[in-house]
Formats: C-alpha cells, structure tokens, sequence
C-alpha cells in the first residue's frame, strides 16, 4: 500500500522523498519537522529501501523518541528504534561489553556527586555544594568536547570559557575523579564514557562494527544543531563510511552551548556530504504572521556562523493580535499586571494551561508566583522548583529563622538577611561558576523580597518578617492541577502555548550579565537566539515586558533588551496597571494602597474594617469543601484577604462581588452564587450592618 504523503507540504514531501543517502533538513520553529522525518522514515521503509528494525532514530529527548515511536505506531510501522543517544549507546554497550573487555564488571554510576565532592577535595578546591556541581559540570563540558584532564585548562583558555576555579585545580580534580571511578570491584561508568566506549568498540573492533553496522543502514538525528563532538564521534562511528544518514535542525536555535553543544556539525553538513540534499523547512504552522514576523526580525540582526543557514520564517495561520510591547516601573509591577492580563485571556476563554510566563533565569519566578497566588491563578513551574522549594531559599529563610531567635542583632531586618545569606552564597558581586550564579540569583532574589516586605510594612521586625515569608511560602506550593506555567526560556524549548508573556527583557537579563561581562560576540548571539525560542513558543499572543528598576523606590536606571532595538519603539513605563495600583485607595482611610495584600482587602491591615469572624470563618469552611472538591489548594479558589474583603463589605449580589479585588468574571461565574448563598446565612448581620452604616 502506497504511503499518502497528501498531508504534507510541497517542502516537507521533498523532504519525506529524498533519495537513500545523507539529507538535511532545516527546520524552522513550528514547521513541522517531527512530522517531516517520520513521514521520511515511513516513506523509507513503504518504498522497500530499508526494514523499520535497520532504522535508528536519535532524539534529544526521551518525550521526543516516545512521540516519534508512537507516531510511527499509528502509521503501522513497528521496529524503528528511536531513542537518545545516551539511551541507544547504553543499549549497545549492554550487549557490546563482553566481546570488547570480557569479564570485567561494570556499572552505570548515576549519583556522581559524592564522587566529585571527593575528587574536589583531594584537588583543594572549595568543597561546597555548587562548586561541587559546577566541577561536575566542567567534567561533563570537557568530555563533551573529547578533552582529558590535562587538556581541560588549555581548551579553557582558547575557547574563553570561565571555569569556576583555577582551571588546574578543575583539572586535577577531574583527573582524579577518573582514578576513583576504576575500582576493585569493577568499573564505574557516566554516561560520558557509555559513549566513548561504545564509539571505542566500534572504532577498535571490526567484529563490534560489522555485527553493529548490520544491525543499522538508515540513521536519522533530530535537533543536530545540538550534538557534541562526542556525540558526533558516536554518530561517525555508527555510519563508517556509509552515508544514509538524516539529519534535521536549526542553527538559529542552538541554545545549549554551554553544555559542549554546536551548530557547526549542521552547518558543514554539505561540506562533509557534497552529494547531500537540502531541503528547508519555512512554512511556520504554530505562529501566527505576526509572530513570526517579530521573530523573523529578531533572528534577522544575528552574526556569526548560525545567521549563515537563516530561515524566513512564514506564518501559516490565520492573522492574529500584533505582539505586545510594554516597560513598567518595576518587577512588581509587572508581575501584577501580567496576572491581570492572564485574569483577561482566562475569562476569554484561553485555558491556564496554554498560557506561559517565560523568563531568563528561575530566580526571577517569585514575583509572578506571588502576582498570580494573589489573584488566584493556578500555576505551575515547569524545569525547576518553586521559588520557596528550592534549596537556597529554604537555607536561607533558616538562617532568618534561626536569627530572629537572638537579641545582639541590629534591628534594620535587610542587614541582617544581608548578613545571613552572604554565608550561603551571596557575594557583592556576581560569580562566574554556573550553579553559584543560580544560587547567588535565588539569594538575591529573597533578599529582595525582604526589602519588600520591610518597605511595605514600615517598622516590621525580624520575627515579623519571618512570619511573612512563612505565609507566603504556604500560598506558594505548586499546584497539583494544570495551570499556566512559568518556565525559563530553555525549559521551554519544544514546547508552545497559545499565550505566551516573555517577561524581564532589560539588559542584564536578555542578554544575561555574564555573557554581557565576556565581551564574547558567540555569547551574545546565543542569548539572541534563545530570546528568538521565546518568541518562537507563542502560537497567537505575545506579550514582551521590561522593568526599568527591581523594586517601586529604585532608580530607573534599566534599558529594555538590545534584541528589541530598530524593532520596536522606545515605550513609556506602563502604564495601566501602575496607575490602577498608585489609584487605590483605602476604603477606611483614604489614604493609597501599596502591596498586593492592602489591594486586595481594599484597606490597610492596621484599619478596621469591621470584618465579621462569624462570616469570615464561615467563608473559610465553604472554601475548603470546594478545594477539596476541585482538588485545588484553597487559596486557587480566593485568597485569605478576598474572604476578608468578603466578610466586611458583605456585596448583596454578583455586581457588588464582581467589584472586590481578587475577583473576576470567571471567579464570579464559578463561585459567585455559592459564595452569595454563604451570605445569606448571615443577611440579619448584613441589614444590621447597613443600617449602622446608614446612620
């Protein structure tokens, strides 16, 4: 039966029908191309050129192989083998060891930690839990690029790379982490050396290659602009000197660099295969015109090897809203005004798990977590913890703890927070080291909101503080349920949604500080490509917001994102949801309402607001039958200071709800009648209450 290739595009046919031999294919964000190389491999295997069990397809990503066997499946073709390269060579090596090293037992080492906390200390190197994990890192690194322990710190200094110690203690430690792994018992093995010993056997043993190069004819790898010189050595080994070979990727979005990966594999396919057929993929089926429009635009300023194999991205659905574009005062601003457009597209319609909030690093999550447990949204976050969750935040907000509890302490709570988290990894000035960057991120970001609550609650003490990180910290535990997701903007890579809000575009933060600091063109243009698979992610709104400073009372002193420049025009800071926050005012005192928490009880905390317990309590019980029934944690249904807002301005109907902060019209849909009928209980309550305040 004649496989139907009807579907596909008149470049993704050309693709899927290519002769037997090496093919490229460039793909371009959202064209399709996991469809393209499925349909190839189907075409392949229908037109009788190879049998499904002789093709080995090598993802990036389990999730990836798993889509790939399941749309094969689906196509009635069984037998393919799709799968990464780590888990194809772990396979081979399983049933290559016997023939190559005989007896010897080995095993895969995956808890390398306490290993290169050992090698770390016996290099004299700082034995902390990120230097720790950034040697492991630059063990990986080097690997990656075929490097042993003694040409680690001339490679470091060629490529410019920033080790985070003195690249001869790196060494040392690498090279004695590779002693401890040959032990008595037998070998330990990373997945590092699964690769460089299945390439190896290969390489060494006619026998391996000849039972391995039968087994395989046609190999197909997704994602090449990311594979690593071992990788490739692998790959080159797997082929010997034949050439059926796919290949699919684009240059423009090589994002993980710092991992050893590189474009340049992809971009001298035609060079190694002169006979190679290229084909590109542009016809862009996930974005709408406008967006890739905007994305066109941003790749279209890049320089380098990568910009060479350009795609013009063409939209492919109907015409959407234009990206938006706005600059706010500060985080928190932002933070709150992107909750409340999420509150807008919800009640649109867009559901909360096809929104996302993508940012650079993960410390810059806390200020939407809270934007959208304040307003009641469900969230989730996506490639790493939840702000409170990680470890950094929890050592940290022990120290404040355990600080609160002595009497010798100055009473300004942001020097002593200062203090306490310089300990755990907050300098003056940023590190160089990738997990003490993330950790001196996450510490500053804490301190910042120490800063926040000490300027929101004027003569707070410690203790006070603490109790209001702990109260935070219980409004910030992840959902269970789907939501909109906050991701950085490489965990968002291979996914979509149909909103998406790139936020914190200043300077410093796209392009990240350090890769500003290098001087280095390359790393430039990687924060430029990643800021493109932002943009790529979007499949119908996208909303790119900058703060001109980090808190409300810092100076201005921030510049939105350079990759915006000759795109969009300079903006004034913003707007809406500044002017809504700097116009609320107290019900009781009339004077403005600062935080979040005022806003939402329409009030200051020291007013009274005549709030009935006997109401409140009874609101409390209503919302935990109904998160209870939902599976929700409570405050996804309303906010302590919305029930409080309830409970004193006792609203008569679904107008006077819909008027208190915190509530929506999908809230207001959901809940509202119920919440009315809780009211009802108490209406003598409520008519007396209007009469006194009446009179």
């Amino acid at each position: 039966m004649t496989l139907d290739l009807s579907m596909l595009d008149a470049d993704q046919r050309a693709a899927a029908q290519a002769p037997r031999g090496p093919v490229c294919i460039l793909a371009g964000a959202g064209t399709g191309k996991t469809r393209t190389i499925t349909y190839r491999i189907a075409n392949l295997v229908d037109q009788g050129l190879v049998s499904p069990q002789r093709v080995l397809a090598v993802t990036y990503t389990n999730r990836a192989a798993g889509e790939m066997r399941d749309r094969l499946h689906h196509m009635g073709i069984g037998g393919v083998q799709a799968r990464t390269f780590h888990s194809a060579a772990l396979r081979q090596l399983k049933f290559f060891w016997p023939q190559v090293v005989g007896d010897l037992p080995w095993r895969l080492e995956t808890r390398r930690f306490p290993l290169v906390g050992r090698a770390v200390r016996s290099a004299g190197l700082d034995n902390s839990t990120d230097m720790v994990r950034d040697v492991l890192a630059e063990i990986d690194w080097a690997k990656s690029y075929l490097l042993s322990p003694d040409g680690y710190p001339e490679a470091v200094e060629k490529r410019g790379r920033k080790a985070p110690a003195d690249p001869a203690k790196v060494a040392r430690a690498y090279r004695h982490y590779e002693e401890m792994k040959s032990q008595p018992e037998g070998m330990l093995l990373d997945f590092s050396d699964v690769l460089i010993h299945v390439a190896g056997a290969i390489e060494n043993s006619a026998g391996v290659a000849d039972q391995f190069r039968a087994q395989y004819r046609t190999f197909v790898v997704d994602e090449y602009q990311d594979v690593t010189p071992l990788q490739q050595r692998v790959l080159s080994a797997w082929l010997g000197q034949r050439d059926d070979l796919t290949v699919v990727g684009d240059a423009n979005q090589t994002i993980y660099s710092f991992t050893g990966a590189s474009p340049d594999f992809l971009l001298d396919f035609s060079r190694t295969y002169p006979q190679a057929t290229v084909v590109k993929l542009q016809r862009d089926y996930r974005s709408t015109p406008q967006i890739t429009a905007l994305a066109n635009e941003v790749i279209s300023q890049a320089v380098g090897r990568a910009a060479g194999t350009r795609l013009e991205l063409v939209g492919m659905r109907e015409k959407g809203p234009e990206p938006q574009y706005q600059a706010y005062d500060s985080e928190p601003a932002e933070a709150q005004a992107v909750a409340e457009q999420i509150q807008k597209l919800l009640s649109q319609g867009v559901r909360a798990a096809e929104i996302a909030i993508l940012y650079r690093t993960n410390a810059q999550s806390v200020a939407f977590e809270e934007a959208l447990s304040n307003a009641g949204v469900v969230y989730q976050v996506r490639g790493g913890e939840g702000f409170f969750e990680r470890t950094e935040i929890r050592q940290g907000v022990s120290e404040l703890v355990k600080a609160s509890r002595r009497t010798d302490l100055p009473e300004d709570p942001v020097a002593i927070a200062r203090a306490a988290f310089v300990p755990l990894g907050l300098s003056s000035e940023e590190p160089d080291g990738a997990q003490a960057r993330e950790r001196w991120q996450s510490l500053k970001a804490l301190l910042g909101l120490v800063e926040q609550i000490v300027a929101d609650i004027p003569g707070i003490d410690l203790p006070g503080v603490c109790a209001e990180l702990a109260l935070r910290q219980a409004n910030k535990q992840p959902p269970t349920v789907d939501g909109v997701t906050l991701a950085s903007m490489h965990a968002a890579k291979g996914l979509e949604w149909d909103a998406v809000f790139l936020v914190g575009l200043q300077e410093g933060s796209v392009p990240i500080s350090h890769a500003i600091r290098s001087g280095e063109d390359e790393q430039i243009e990687e924060e430029r490509r990643l800021f493109y698979v932002g943009v790529t992610r979007a499949r119908e709104h996208l909303y790119c917001s900058w703060t001109l400073a980090k808190n409300p009372d810092s100076h201005p002193s921030r510049k939105r994102t350079r990759f915006l420049d000759g795109i969009v025009p300079d903006v004034a800071p913003a707007a809406a949801g500044a002017r809504m926050q700097r116009a609320r005012r107290c019900r009781v005192c009339r004077l403005p309402l600062e935080t979040p928490r005022q806003r939402s009880l329409g009030r200051h905390e020291e007013c009274d607001g005549g709030m009935s317990e006997d109401i409140f309590s009874a609101l409390r019980v209503w919302r935990s039958e109904r998160a209870r029934h939902d599976q929700v944690p409570p405050y996804i249904i309303f906010t302590d200071a919305t029930l409080m807002a309830i409970a004193e301005q006792l609203p008569q109907d679904q107008a006077e709800l819909l008027s208190i902060s915190g509530i929506g019209e999908v809230k207001l849909a959901n809940y509202g009648a119920e919440v009315l009928q809780v009211l009802a209980q108490f209406s003598e309550h409520a008519t007396g209450r209007g009469e006194s305040q009446g009179r």
